[in-house]
């Protein structure tokens, strides 16, 4: 029970990795907000839904004083939600690109932007951007999303520095996925997961348990000397 009785709040919660991370924190005696633009298609003790879009700044602000008079706290904040929008450069529209930044980029802002300093008052707590394998090398075609992507990794690496800056132990993360078998990728041609498979050093996809560990990792006790840190966990994998 290494979160026992703390307070989670999980972004993109309905689903895929934000499932597997509400569910391990579950697990392990968190009180769970799964947020996202959908109902859970799942059922676990201790993990409640909550409709929200990210990309609007009233709603996030409602969302955090609902929550905190609610529960008292927040002691951790996983900023999972995310979409891609994939093309070209040379033929990605305004709406594509503009889209992708709101949801990826703008919606992690908006919700740290109240955490973050609510974790200063608090006395701690743990933030996780989650990144991607493509956040860090990037990826031909994805521009919109690795720019995305690899802005949350320097707003980890920025609010790691600011909500500590005055000796408080908020820490702040972020994990860089690489190919996980979530309901996504489930759709992908097996010639296609084989090649996929083949560019990590381990030769196989990865599992979204795989990513909640790490996730799990973050936000307990276990990490209290990590701060500002990517956490690559992509099987050894090189785009």
């Amino acid at each position: 029970m290494r979160l026992k009785d703390k307070v989670a709040i999980v972004t993109g919660g309905a689903q895929g990795l934000g499932q597997a991370i509400a569910v391990r924190y579950a697990q392990e005696g968190a009180k769970v907000i799964a947020v996202d633009m959908q109902p859970l298609k799942y059922e676990q003790e201790n993990v409640v839904g909550k409709i929200l879009n990210v990309t609007d700044s009233a709603a996030c602000k409602d969302f955090f004083e609902e929550i905190v008079n609610h529960y008292g706290s927040i002691d951790i904040l996983v900023n999972n939600a995310g979409i891609t929008r994939d093309a070209m450069t040379r033929k990605m529209t305004d709406e594509q690109w503009d889209i992708v930044m709101d949801v990826n980029l703008k919606g992690v802002f908006n919700l740290t932007r109240h955490i973050g300093p609510h974790m200063e008052t608090q006395g701690g707590g743990s933030i996780i951007n989650i990144s991607s394998v493509v956040g860090e090398y990037g990826n031909i075609g994805q521009a919109n999303y690795a720019a995305t992507k690899a802005g949350v990794i320097g707003l980890a690496k920025t609010w790691a520095k600011e909500f500590a800056r005055k000796g408080v132990p908020v820490r702040v993360n972020a994990i860089a996925p690489g190919y996980i078998m979530t309901d996504i990728l489930k759709t992908v041609p097996e010639d296609l997961l084989k090649q996929f498979a083949n560019l990590t050093m381990l030769k196989r996809i990865g599992e979204p348990k795989e990513i909640a560990d790490a996730a799990l990792f973050l936000a307990s006790n276990e990490s209290t000397y990590i701060t500002g840190h990517v956490l690559s966990v992509n099987g050894g994998m090189r785009l």
